[in-house]
């Protein structure tokens, strides 16, 4: 799932052995020989002249990118339209499943396509910027920065008047989070395997599992979390982020990824969000959804 490549990939846990400089660990590999250059997806001119960009967004990420009654709705849907606009074309956009890991979701979607049948979009959304991906990953040009997302915890107000939970409450009061993902991964390294740990298919399950009083906390990305807090007005919870033990980092950049042969398109998709963000239509768009907007650096 999304949830556990990505943030897994993004956010890391500091780790013994100590950090290394940017790129410093990565060796390129060798280049092709005696192999022609091979055009990918659509250029710029040719995407203006058709009328339309497609971008490829993950499935089922509410309140990200989802189907309802038929039609793509969610924030990045929201974004990309802002983005077509600003380019004077349509937006259509492709719901795409979330591979084993965000090398194999940005092959398959944005710089090659999968081995039967694939295709790649124009533009991906939801990508997270992270100095180390630059590096690895030279077949895409990361741009496009358009918000920040952080691990928050989410708590029935009720059972925490005077003070907020943070981590280690989780010893002793159940804690909803989606099994398997970078907040399950977290507190089970920093509190051991407790049964207070509640595992949920997702976190939307985990912020319904809260509202219904199956726990009184769930952890996991801030925005997911904010999206049960809109779905259930009434169960008196609150959202609060805070520094976390252990974390290499609590927060991350969330940005677009295009095809590396492709560079004025990616120069024009960042400009159209440049814009964007100063008008405050992005900001906009993320309190329209009843989320927290935190602008990226750029």
């Amino acid at each position: 799932m999304l949830r556990r490549t990505l943030l897994a990939m993004v956010l890391g846990v500091a780790l013994p052995g100590g950090a290394f400089a940017r790129c410093e660990d990565y060796v390129p590999q060798a280049k092709p020989q005696n192999t022609f250059a091979q055009d990918v997806g659509r250029e710029f001119d040719r995407i203006i002249e058709d009328g339309w960009i497609e971008f490829a967004v993950y499935e089922n990420y509410a309140p990200w990118s989802y189907e309802e009654k038929g039609k793509a709705v969610g924030v990045d849907i929201e974004i990309g339209r802002l983005v077509a606009k600003a380019l004077g074309v349509e937006a259509k956009f492709r719901l795409v499943a979330a591979g084993e890991n965000l090398e194999a979701d940005l092959l398959n979607y944005v710089w090659k396509g999968a081995a039967v049948g694939g295709r790649v979009s124009d533009v991906m959304l939801h990508v997270p910027y992270d100095s180390a991906l630059v590096c690895r990953i030279e077949q895409v040009s990361f741009t496009g920065k358009y918000a920040r997302e952080s691990i928050a915890i989410a708590y029935r107000a009720s059972d925490y008047e005077e003070k907020a939970p943070t981590p280690p409450f989780f010893r002793f009061d159940a804690v909803a989070v989606e099994n398997d993902a970078i907040s399950d991964f977290y507190l089970t390294s920093l509190i051991g395997p407790v049964d207070k740990i509640h595992r949920y298919r997702s976190t939307a399950a985990a912020m319904d599992g809260l509202a219904d009083g199956d726990t009184k906390a769930a952890m996991g990305p801030r925005a997911e979390l904010e999206a049960g807090l809109v779905r259930h007005p009434d169960a008196g919870l609150k959202v609060h982020s805070l520094p976390l033990v252990g974390f290499a980092r609590g927060s991350w950049t969330i940005g677009v990824g295009v095809n590396f042969q492709h560079k004025d398109l990616a120069y024009a998709v960042d400009e159209a969000i440049e814009k964007a963000l100063a008008d405050g239509e992005i900001a906009r768009v993320f309190e329209a959804h009843g989320l927290t907007f935190t602008p990226p650096e750029r």
